[in-house]
C-alpha cells in the first residue's frame, strides 16, 4: 500500500521539500485551481510555516476533495507534515500556546462528555483542561480547526486568547482515552445488563429454569432404575424430534443452494463514502501480526475514511510488542482493553465501540483474510435496503481444506453453514445466527440492542437472535474471508465446547421468556432459534444413546428369535434417525463444495459418524463447563493464511 492516498506525485513532493514550483503558476489549470480551491488560501500562512509551497497545496486540495475528504486530513496524509508540527504551527499562526502534553486527569470533562468525545474521535469539541493555577484552559484540537472562524473569533475576543490553546488531536484523543478507561469498562461489563437484563448471559438461569433443571438432574438417575424401558422410549422420542427438525432444516436449504460468482458488479468506493470502522479482537496473536497488518492492508476503502482498531487485552505484551515493533498508518490504532472479568472476546469488542466513529462497523478475526471488495459489497447492500437491515453475514471459506481429516470436516461444515443454511435463511427473511466474523453491522442498529454480551462465549449467536427480537433483519454477501481449520483434536476440541456451551447461553437467555420470545420473533424464526441451539446441542448429547440403542438393538436382533415389539421399534427409529441425519448433513455440504473440493469426499462419508462422536464429546463438555465455569473463554490459537489470488484488484491498487 502507499504510505499516502492523496496521489501527491513525487515530482510535487519534491518539489515541496526543496521549496521549487513542481508547476508554473502561470499555467492555465493553475490559475483555475486557485479560484476553485478557496481552502488552500485559508491555510496559506500555516502552509508558509511549513514550508508547503502553494503549488503543491493545490495537488493535495484536488486529491482530498476527490477523495471526499477535508484539507488537513490530505495534509497529513500526503506525508509532508506531521500532526505535531502542523499543531504548533497552526498555533503560531493564530497567536495561541500549543500544548502537546495533557494529564487525562485535569480534564474536566463528564461521563457523558467522554463518550461523545471519544466517538469522535477527540477531533471537534474543545475540551476544559485545570491549569496548575486554578484556572481553566479551552483545549482545541487542531485537525479540524476552521483557521477564518478562528481568526475572526480571537479579533473579537483578545481577552481569551490566554484560555485558548491548540492541542495535538492525537495526543488530546490519548488523554481523552486513558481518562475514559474505568467509565469504558463499566460500560463493557454491564452496559447490556443494565439496559436488558432479560436478555444477558450475566445470570445463566433464571429460576424456573434452575428448577426444570433440578427436576431433570433427580428424575433421571431414579428413571433408569424405577423404568428403563420407558425412560428410553422417552429418551428415544425426544432425541428423534430435535434429529428431524435438524434434518428438516438442511433438507429444506438443499433445494436452493447455488454456487456461482456474484450476483452483481461490486462498485469501488470513492468519493464522499461513510466512516467504515473495523474491529479486529486480539489475544496472544504476536506471531501473525505482520500477516494481520497484509491482510488488513488488502481492504479496499479510501483510507481518510477507514478506521481500524487492534483490541488487545493490556496484559498481552507479547502481542501488543510485536504491534508496536511494526510502523501503523494513520488509519490503524491500538485499543488496549483493562483486565477485568469477563475476560472474553465479546467484552473487548464492546469496550472498543464506544471508541469509534464509523457508521458501518466491520468484526475480524486475527487470522482474516477478507476478500478486498468485501466492505464494498456490504456497503452497497446496505445503502439498497432500508434501515430494519441491521447486519450482513461475509462467508468464511477454508483454506487448509486438504491437510488433515479434521481440517476437511471444518471446511465441510463451514461451506454447508456459509453457502448452504444461512443464505437460505436469509431469502426467507428469518432469524440468522451470525458467525463469529466478518460481521458488518449498522451502527445505529448495533447499538440500539445493546451491542455484545460479554458473558455470552457465542456473542454472535445471541447478538443475531437480539438484533431479531428487536425486528431487524440479517442478510448475507457473497464476498469471503478466508482462514484455517484447526488440523489438531486439541485446537477443535476446545473452540467446539465454546461454541455448544454458547448455544446453550443463547437459548436459556432467550427462552426466559418464551412466549415473548414467540412474540417478538414470530412462529417461524422462533421454530429456527430452537432448533439451532437447542436442536443442534441436544442431538450432540443425544447421538451417542442413538448409537448405542442401535448397537444393543442389532444384538438382541440376531439373538433372539422374536426380539420384543419395544427393541424393534427403537431399532427401526435408530435406523431412521442415523440415516437421515448422516445423509441431510452430507446432501447439503455436498451441494454446497465446488467441483474441485468435491474430490476425496468419500473421506467425508467414512469420517462423519467418527466426527459425530467428537462433536457429542464437545456437547457433554460444554454442558460440564456451563455449569462449572460459564464465562470462561477457551482460546483458540490461529494460523494466519494468505489466500490463493493471482493479483489485486484494480480497485485495490487505488488505496
Amino acid at each position: 500500500m502507499q504510505s499516502s492516498s492523496t496521489g501527491v506525485g513525487r515530482d510535487a513532493q519534491h518539489a515541496a521539500r526543496e521549496g521549487k514550483s513542481a508547476n508554473s503558476s502561470e499555467h492555465p489549470a493553475f490559475v483555475s485551481r486557485q479560484i476553485a480551491y478557496p481552502e488552500v488560501d485559508e491555510w496559506q500562512s500555516v502552509l508558509a510555516r511549513i514550508s508547503i509551497p502553494r503549488e503543491t497545496a493545490l495537488e493535495i486540495a484536488a486529491d482530498a476533495r476527490e477523495a471526499g475528504s477535508d484539507f488537513v486530513s490530505g495534509l497529513l496524509a500526503s506525508g509532508l507534515v506531521g500532526q505535531t508540527d502542523l499543531t504548533r504551527a497552526i498555533a503560531a499562526d493564530l497567536g495561541l500556546k500549543a500544548i502537546t502534553d495533557i494529564d487525562p486527569e485535569k480534564l474536566v470533562v463528564s461521563d457523558e462528555q467522554l463518550v461523545t468525545l471519544l466517538h469522535d474521535g477527540g477531533g471537534r469539541l474543545p475540551v476544559k483542561l485545570l491549569e496548575k493555577d486554578g484556572s481553566v484552559s479551552f483545549l482545541i484540537p487542531s485537525r479540524r480547526v476552521r483557521l477564518n472562524w478562528m481568526r475572526t473569533y480571537i479579533r473579537s475576543h483578545l481577552e481569551l486568547t490566554n484560555y485558548l490553546k491548540i492541542a495535538d488531536a492525537d495526543d488530546l484523543h490519548a488523554a481523552i482515552t486513558q481518562r475514559a478507561r474505568p467509565l469504558l469498562a463499566r460500560m463493557a461489563v454491564s452496559g447490556l445488563s443494565d439496559r436488558f437484563p432479560d436478555m444477558s448471559a450475566r445470570v445463566v438461569a433464571n429460576a424456573w429454569q434452575g428448577t426444570v433443571v433440578g427436576i431433570a438432574v433427580t428424575v433421571l438417575p431414579v428413571g433408569f432404575v424405577l423404568a428403563p424401558g420407558l425412560l428410553l422410549a422417552l429418551l428415544h422420542g425426544f432425541a428423534t424430534f430435535f434429529f428431524f427438525a435438524c434434518v428438516a432444516l438442511r433438507f429444506a436449504a438443499v433445494a436452493s443452494v447455488t454456487i456461482g460468482k456474484r450476483a452483481q458488479r461490486i462498485d469501488t468506493p470513492k468519493g464522499d463514502v461513510p466512516v467504515y470502522s473495523v474491529l479486529v479482537a486480539l489475544y496472544k496473536e504476536a506471531d501473525i501480526i505482520p500477516d494481520l497488518l497484509a491482510a488488513l492492508d488488502w481492504i479496499v476503502w479510501p483510507r481518510d475514511r477507514l478506521e481500524i482498531k487492534l483490541v488487545c487485552e493490556a496484559d498481552d505484551a507479547e502481542t501488543l510488542a510485536a504491534i508496536n515493533a511494526r510502523p501503523l498508518p494513520s488509519h490503524i490504532k491500538v485499543v488496549e482493553v483493562p483486565s477485568v472479568g469477563p475476560r472474553t472476546k465479546p467484552k473487548a469488542l464492546a469496550y472498543a465501540l464506544p471508541m469509534t466513529s464509523g457508521e458501518f462497523v466491520a468484526l475480524y478475526d486475527a487470522e482474516d483474510w477478507p476478500d478486498p471488495m468485501q466492505l464494498a459489497e456490504a456497503w452497497q447492500k446496505f445503502r439498497e435496503s432500508g434501515p430494519e437491515l441491521a447486519v450482513l453475514q461475509a462467508p468464511l471459506e477454508i483454506s487448509n481444506m486438504t491437510e488433515c481429516l479434521i481440517a476437511r470436516m471444518f471446511a465441510f461444515e463451514y461451506s454447508a453453514l456459509f453457502r448452504g443454511l444461512l443464505p437460505w435463511l436469509s431469502r426467507h427473511r428469518l432469524m440468522l445466527p451470525l458467525g463469529g466474523t466478518s460481521n458488518h453491522f449498522r451502527r445505529a442498529a448495533l447499538e440500539a440492542v445493546g451491542g455484545w454480551d460479554p458473558f455470552n462465549v457465542t456473542e454472535d449467536a445471541d447478538l443475531g437472535t437480539r438484533l431479531a427480537r428487536f425486528g431487524y433483519r440479517a442478510a448475507t454477501i457473497s464476498a469471503p474471508t478466508y482462514e484455517q481449520a484447526p488440523k489438531k483434536l486439541s485446537v477443535w476440541l476446545p473452540q467446539r465446547t465454546r461454541w455448544f456451551k454458547g448455544w446453550a447461553q443463547t437459548w436459556l437467555v432467550h427462552m426466559r421468556d418464551p412466549v415473548k420470545l414467540a412474540t417478538d420473533l414470530g412462529p417461524r424464526s422462533f421454530m429456527i432459534a430452537q432448533v439451532l441451539f437447542a436442536g443442534m446441542l441436544a442431538s450432540a448429547l443425544l447421538h451417542p444413546l442413538l448409537l448405542l440403542t442401535f448397537a444393543v438393538g442389532l444384538v438382541q436382533l440376531f439373538l433372539s428369535a422374536s426380539p420384543a415389539p419395544i427393541h424393534s421399534g427403537l431399532l427401526i427409529i435408530d435406523v431412521i434417525n442415523i440415516t437421515c441425519g448422516y445423509l441431510s448433513f452430507l446432501l447439503l455440504g455436498w451441494q454446497t463444495l465446488a467441483k474441485g473440493q468435491r474430490r476425496g469426499f468419500w473421506k467425508i462419508v467414512a469420517f462423519t459418524p467418527i466426527y459425530w462422536a467428537m462433536m457429542s464429546y464437545a456437547g457433554w463438555r460444554a454442558v460440564l463447563q456451563l455449569w462449572r465455569h460459564p464465562f470462561h473463554w477457551e482460546k483458540t490459537p490461529h494460523e494466519q493464511v494468505q489466500p490463493a489470488l493471482d493479483h489485486r484488484t484494480d480497485a485495490q491498487s487505488k488505496y
